[in-house]
């Protein structure tokens, strides 16, 4: 317990606490910027055992904000949660990390999750957020919801029919296209920093049995405004769909996106489930400074590094360059979010 000593210290946790961390096993669903800087300081914790999810590689952009990869990371294009665990067994080797290369979907979350203690949330949008709080809320496991865009954060811990889920709170999913992402609108990284450290500090006072000291709210951050703001929740809300009506939609098998490979073409098509009308010119001023835009009255194509983006009103979008299912849902995610 040396290595904990100032830990132990801290009345919040003592010696009590720290055994429940070694005892406990958290899933980190994405380890991007947020996602790298829970596992970090999770680890750094003692958490005993990491479970860590992500489909996509390091990239050299990923370093001014991701602060668990490296350079050598970048070259080698490893898988982000191999980079992960390999980081883990550096900082501390009492720490075992269960590195999850895969695109987390309705055919996969509940088995993630299924002997977890806490899910957090390092993703970067909302079809994959809402899928985590379905199968969380299913299985009565806690789980905090974190975002990060530009200078602003948002982030709330969420306790399954104790305090409300994030289908209370946001009723409905963004339509795509309709928020900036960190490909478009950039990100700097206090902002980072900021929103895993709460999300961080709200998971070890779960992990250690203080649930009373939840702040029970929504919290936003903008650290270049300079605003902090505190939404104080209620109860789960009475018609909640999830929470109580016990409906689960995003783990239905026709649920999520619909992704095709074109035959012959080094193509995939993606198609959110939900149709909507996408601002076409709105969303081409977003994408500029990502690579050359060209748009009309009907579709938008983008063109960034090896991979072109042709992105209809629909929000439909057949991304070039790739057949790979898991690339293409990542480079949507990443220029038209959802």
């Amino acid at each position: 317990m040396d290595r904990y000593s100032r830990q132990i210290l801290f009345e919040g946790i003592g010696a009590e606490g720290q055994v429940r961390l070694r005892a406990a096993r958290v899933l980190v669903v994405g380890c991007g910027a947020l996602g790298s800087a829970q596992v970090e300081a999770l680890a750094r914790a003692g958490v005993g055992r990491l479970r860590v999810a992500d489909r996509d590689f390091v990239e050299e952009s990923n370093l001014q904000r991701q602060t668990m990869f490296s350079e050598r990371d970048a070259r080698e294009r490893l898988p982000k949660a191999i980079a992960c665990a390999r980081r883990v067994a550096e900082i501390n080797s009492d720490v075992t990390v269960e590195a999850e290369v895969l695109d987390v979907h309705q055919g996969n979350v509940e088995r993630l999750i299924a002997d977890c203690d806490l899910v957090l949330d390092g993703t970067d949008n909302f079809a994959t957020r809402y899928l985590i709080n379905d199968a969380c809320v299913k299985h009565r496991v806690n789980w905090i919801y974190g975002a990060a865009v530009g200078s602003y954060g948002v982030m709330m811990a969420v306790r399954p029919h104790i305090s409300p889920c994030l289908r209370c709170v946001f009723e409905e999913t963004p339509p795509a296209a309709s928020a900036p992402t960190c490909d478009t609108a950039g990100v700097v990284m206090p902002i980072i920093s900021v929103v895993a450290a709460v999300q961080v500090s709200e998971a070890l006072k779960l992990l250690t049995g203080h649930d009373e000291l939840l702040h029970g709210s929504l919290m936003q951050f903008d650290v270049w405004q300079n605003e902090w703001r505190r939404i104080k929740l209620a109860a789960p809300a009475p018609d909640c769909p999830t929470c109580a009506h016990g409906r689960y939609d995003t783990l239905d098998a026709e649920a999520g996106d619909f992704a095709a490979v074109l035959c012959g073409r080094n193509a995939v098509q993606i198609a959110p489930r939900a149709v909507v009308a996408v601002n076409l010119p709105a969303l081409a001023e977003r994408l500029r400074a990502a690579g050359e835009v060209k748009v009309n009255d009907y579709l938008l194509r983008l063109r960034a590094g090896a991979y072109e983006l042709t992105i209809f009103k629909d929000a439909r979008a057949i991304i070039r360059g790739t057949d790979d299912v898991q690339t293409a849902r990542t480079l949507y995610a990443r220029y038209v979010g959802n």
